[in-house]
């Protein structure tokens, strides 16, 4: 982009509404959508991908700036682009997830996001939110302290990015298509992939294996970033320890470990000393299953990439694997890793965990069916296969939810009667649970909190279908504080005794054990509209989801900004009347 597009570029956003940046760095990036062949597992096959690359560029930023992304969709369908972690002050029109905050941006044509970093320091990550695009569209975003000096760790001497994914050898966007509509359980994926590549222990990828070099005796931080659609991982490098400092764009208590696990949606920086023998060594990733044990259909392959110190030494015929990677299902494994993460919680990154809680919510995780006449559907018992958030499966609108929300048109796309508790309780960990827990509510049904509300959420896992495992929750707009984590049914009495309120976790995305449960905190300082969602895309997809919606604070500097002139177009009925409504009338805003 020439000099003068920027400026026009930034003269149309600064006349349009007013630009409340921090005193950080203006950026601009170009995103091109377009599809593109990839050759993977023998097979060869066109998908969606930004800027002809995969996985998509690299977004660098100091804390504080803004990033302007001019996204053009040359593809065949409609995308949105999330920025996965970043807050966005009052700014949700540029969070991405279609059909909660903008609608898709068509083929043909373009949309600007406006991107706007505040407290976020170390690695976070954008994906495309529709369908299951963002299996092909995603990149990390690094985000440096203000200075590039001042980190709570000795600085390293160099960086790296690995991007964990996964990979589909057929059209994954029509095959989800295809189950959805069928009722049928969603493809599996074939290979994981490090960087875009499955490793030399797959067919047809020894010589595309990533590969990266290293200097005795440096360290490095390792940003990683799990991408995969439906898999929590673990990650090993062979004989190396690993020193994990970060977590979505904060910091936490250094741990020394040999392996870590990961939640899709969820990055983590890592330090990495070079201090082995001269010689080549495996970089490994595999699923962490933690569903029923006789449930093995899931992908098994092992994703490589490799480790290459400089210098002169003689090659090896094989590099070392990582002996301390877990095995599919060693949940102690992961759990153990998991206990130990606690943030820094030092006088330069304090915690502010709210301890004046005004709302408490207590929200079941469950897998669930949708009847079907005469069992005419693919999934279990003839049904179609589903999943709910206190017993509602969420259906997407056929407009934003945040047009509605602004426009005060929510008749006919949302319901603002999201419970704050199930429907009916009962033992939710129990096997073989009864037919009457299995059948949810469909809705589009959205929790609305006040500006500046203390929220307290205990996620419960629950047995429903005997398909209890671990589920990665996500919040838009939000960190979050994690105080509590169990197993079995949580019980309200007993387990607050035990909440951490000195140095707990604040992240974005958070696993909710398996058959137990994660008690979060935070406070809802962010008017807008904003996405809760299961980041395993086949929950996602299935109704794993609802809205937050934090109101205005009553001041300009606490209430949501004018939307940005253009906005993708949902193409309803009353969007022309919806076009020329004058905002000057909007008091509350501005």
């Amino acid at each position: 982009m020439d000099v003068f597009s920027k400026l026009i570029l930034w003269l149309a956003f600064l006349g349009s509404f007013i630009v409340c940046l921090a005193d950080g760095d203006v950026h601009y990036y170009d995103f091109v959508l377009r599809e593109k062949n990839y050759t993977r597992l023998c097979s060869t096959k066109s998908m969606l991908v930004v800027n002809d690359s995969f996985p998509g560029p690299v977004i660098r930023v100091h804390k504080g700036d803004t990033v302007f992304v001019n996204v053009h969709n040359e593809g065949s369908y409609g995308v949105t682009i999330h920025w996965h972690g970043v807050k966005q002050p009052r700014n949700p029109w540029s969070d991405g997830p279609e059909y909660i905050t903008q609608c898709p941006i068509e083929p043909g044509s373009n949309f600007t996001y406006e991107v706007i970093f505040t407290t976020e320091e170390g690695t976070l990550w954008w994906h495309a939110h529709s369908d299951w695009t963002r299996s092909s569209v995603h990149g990390a975003i690094v985000i440096y302290s203000p200075d590039e000096t001042t980190y709570p760790y000795p600085k390293p001497d160099d960086e790296e990015i690995l991007v964990l994914g996964s990979w589909y050898l057929g059209d994954v966007n029509k095959l989800v298509d295809e189950d959805l509509q069928t009722g049928a359980d969603t493809p599996r994926s074939n290979c994981y992939v490090i960087n875009g590549q499955p490793g030399d222990l797959l067919e047809c990828s020894q010589d595309s294996t990533y590969r990266w070099v290293v200097d005795y005796g440096k360290t490095y931080l390792v940003r990683i970033v799990n991408a995969a659609m439906n898999a929590e991982l673990f990650f090993a490098i062979a004989n190396h320890n690993l020193t994990v400092v970060g977590m979505d764009g904060n910091y936490v208590k250094p741990i020394n470990t040999d392996y870590v696990v990961i939640s899709p949606g969820q990055t983590m920086n890592v330090l990495l000393t070079a201090n082995q023998s001269l010689g080549h060594y495996y970089i490994a990733a595999r699923q962490y299953d933690s569903a029923r044990p006789d449930v093995t259909d899931y992908d098994q392959t092992n994703a490589t990439a490799i480790i290459m110190y400089s210098g002169n030494y003689t090659a090896p015929n094989h590099p070392v694997f990582p002996s301390s990677l877990p095995t599919y299902e060693d949940f102690i494994a992961a759990d153990m890793f998991l206990d130990r993460l606690r943030s820094l919680a030092s006088e330069d990154y304090p915690v502010d965990v709210p301890l004046n809680v005004t709302t408490k919510m207590y929200i079941t995780v469950e897998m669930n069916q949708i009847l079907c006449p005469n069992e005419s559907c693919e999934g279990i018992n003839g049904n179609r296969l589903s999943s709910s958030l206190n017993n509602i499966s969420f259906v997407n609108p056929s407009t934003d939810v945040l047009m509605a929300y602004y426009r005060n048109l929510s008749a006919g796309v949302y319901t603002d009667d999201f419970p704050n508790w199930p429907p009916s309780m009962f033992n939710f960990t129990q096997e073989d649970l009864p037919f009457n827990t299995t059948v949810p509510i469909q809705g589009t049904k959205v929790k609305m909190l006040n500006y500046n509300e203390e929220v307290e959420i205990t996620f419960q896992g629950t047995e429903v279908l005997n398909a209890s495992e671990n589920h990665p929750m996500h919040v838009h707009g939000h960190s979050f504080y994690v105080v509590g984590s169990g197993y079995g049914n949580f019980n309200n009495e007993t387990d607050p005794k035990s909440y951490n309120l000195v140095d707990p976790l604040e992240v974005s995305t958070i696993g909710v054990p398996k058959n137990g449960w994660a008690t979060i905190r935070f406070k809802a300082n962010n008017p807008g509209v904003w996405f809760w969602h299961c980041h395993l895309d086949r929950h996602l997809s299935w109704g794993m989801n609802t809205v937050m919606i934090v109101k205005n604070g009553g001041t300009p500097e606490t209430s949501i900004r004018p939307p940005p002139p253009y906005m993708p177009s949902c193409n309803v009925p009353y969007l022309t009347w919806i076009e020329d409504f004058d905002d000057s009338s909007r008091e509350d805003v501005y």
